[in-house]
């Protein structure tokens, strides 16, 4: 058994599973998966297919998952995954387990390449830190999952999935506009998406989660189709550009770079004035709205912003 990666240094990036990762669905707000298009599963266990992977990849910036590849083909390879999950259960949520049959989905098998099945990956962040290969015991599964929220506390992330247990206690129904969203969402209608929560907004002014669903979609709308590459390095070859540098934040908030995309903004706003000042405060803001302002890192960009600013 390998030994968890103790920092995100090194880390595979994501954003290289093809053209899904600009197109990512940031979770929805509460940390569920807009209209369920991220899951067949809901709870703990969520399933991870060539078409989903990105998105479930994006919530990790909240909530630490282990994505467990296994294969039809062998099924003993999934008894790994049913460790994970278990040891998963004692957790309260502070774990998503990610289920990837590697050969019904042969985009995930380009991309991630596991020399063999089962194999565990952490994930946080928006980066995979490397775990353990084979079917191993839930003493040694679960030693490695405390030296992974170990990992996820430090670089702040600390959110719950929502259990059956927890939704059991009294699930809220959505508002119809919030249903609207989430199924526009899932039928991939951004623009529609982005009309229900502003008559959402309209509505109700102070609705927090309308808010933070309206600023992912927009997220969604600016790098829908974006080239990574093209985009990183025009913004390298540009840096007064002010719309390349805003579109690279933009992908490293998609990517899980939360840090990154507010440090570019904050350095962005020092070294600008008028009107490209005051677009790249709004942009700043805008992706403040996006992450959620009980983020750590938010706090830590507004503090940062403040300072820029004065």
């Amino acid at each position: 058994m390998s030994e968890p990666t103790p920092g995100l240094r090194g880390a595979v990036d994501l954003t290289s599973l093809g053209a899904t990762g600009a197109n990512a669905t940031p979770a929805a707000p509460g940390g569920q998966p807009p209209g369920g298009a991220a899951a067949t599963e809901t709870g703990l266990l969520i399933e991870g297919t060539d078409a989903t992977f990105n998105q479930i990849v994006s919530r990790t910036v909240s909530v630490p998952a282990i994505a467990v590849v296994w294969s039809a083909q062998m099924p003993q390879s999934r008894e790994l995954l049913d460790t994970v999950l278990a040891v998963a259960n004692e957790l309260e949520g502070r774990l998503q387990v990610v289920s990837i049959d590697i050969s019904a989905n042969p985009g995930l098998a380009q991309a991630l390449r596991p020399p063999e099945v089962p194999i565990a990956l952490g994930l946080v962040q928006g980066q995979p830190v490397p775990l353990f290969t084979g079917v191993v015991s839930a003493a040694e599964v679960r030693s490695v999952v405390d030296q992974l929220l170990a990992l996820a506390v430090q670089h702040g992330v600390t959110g719950r999935v929502e259990t059956a247990a927890v939704a059991d206690q009294g699930e809220e129904e959505l508002s119809p506009l919030h249903q609207e969203a989430f199924d526009a969402i899932e039928r991939d209608d951004l623009e529609a998406a982005a009309s229900a929560y502003e008559r959402a907004l309209a509505e109700n002014p102070k609705d927090a989660d309308a808010a933070l669903g309206l600023g992912q979609v927009r997220l969604m709308q600016r790098t829908a189709g974006v080239d990574l590459n093209a985009a990183r390095s025009a913004a390298a070859e540009n840096p007064d550009d002010l719309d390349a540098q805003l579109l690279v934040a933009d992908l490293d908030v998609l990517g899980g770079h939360i840090e990154d995309a507010f440090s570019r903004l904050v350095d962005l706003v020092r070294r600008t004035a008028g009107d490209e000042r005051t677009r790249a405060k709004d942009h700043l803001i805008g992706l403040f709205d996006v992450v959620g302002p009980q983020d750590e890192r938010v706090r830590r960009g507004r503090t940062a912003l403040m300072s820029a600013l004065f």
